[in-house]
């Protein structure tokens, strides 16, 4: 497969389960080698990328030990660590701002105080999501990000995913089966089974009669047979 997305486009990845979204969403933030082929993030390998705070990754299962002592703030705040360096002297102000906005994007703000081991796995996930936007990243991965989440705080999400593209020219790749509180925003859909069957914008897609709301388990099975006539 070969596809580029250049800086301050708003793409989303889609594709029946198994096509392989996730492990090419790895291979982009180089957490695994390709077989063959070629991979550049800002013009370098991601593997060898030395601006880290670049890239906002949040996978779809993030991980968090059950007895993490941190707080939702402590762990969202570390997102700007990332971005300054350990060893700069903190903007406090700047950071406050860009820890408040990130934890009111996923609707956290009144749990700021909570051990992270006490929430949820959905509202963990917020928690790594805002982590992610608190860095206020150039490229956004984003694997899955809103599953099982409420429909205020996906339109909250929305908004702060498209505050990044707009006012910080961020580019932002999305992994979702739910791109109903998105759609209207998306530049261009890319549909992935093992290649790329699909690459353009929502408007062509929709035309093709796909839907890009919420579908109960996976998106329509006729998407599996796009031919290369509909890139």
């Amino acid at each position: 497969m070969s596809f580029r997305v250049e800086p301050g486009e708003f793409a989303a990845l889609v594709g029946p389960n198994g096509s392989g979204k996730s492990t090419l969403l790895r291979i982009l933030v180089g957490l695994l080698r390709p077989q063959s082929g070629s991979v550049r993030i800002f013009g370098s390998d991601p593997r060898s990328l030395t601006d880290r705070w670049r890239i906002g990754y949040v996978p779809q299962r993030p991980a968090l030990t059950g007895d993490l002592p941190a707080t939702v703030d402590e762990v969202v705040r570390a997102g700007r660590l990332a971005r300054r360096g350990w060893w700069r002297w903190s903007n406090r102000s700047v950071d406050n701002a860009a820890v408040d906005h990130a934890l009111s994007a996923v609707e956290l703000s009144s749990l700021r105080r909570r051990r992270v081991s006490d929430l949820s796995g959905g509202q963990q996930q917020r928690v790594m999501i805002a982590k992610a936007l608190a860095g206020e990243p150039d490229l956004l991965v984003l694997d899955e990000p809103i599953a099982g989440v409420d429909a205020e705080a996906q339109q909250q999400f929305r908004d702060s995913v498209v505050h990044l593209v707009e006012h910080h020219r961020a580019t932002v790749l999305l992994v979702s089966h739910e791109l109903g509180a998105v759609a209207a925003d998306l530049d261009r859909v890319i549909v992935l089974k093992r290649s790329v069957l699909f690459d353009g914008t929502p408007a062509e897609l929709t035309a093709r009669g796909v839907s890009l709301g919420v579908h109960a388990d996976d998106l329509p099975l006729w998407l599996e047979h796009l031919d290369e006539g509909a890139r």
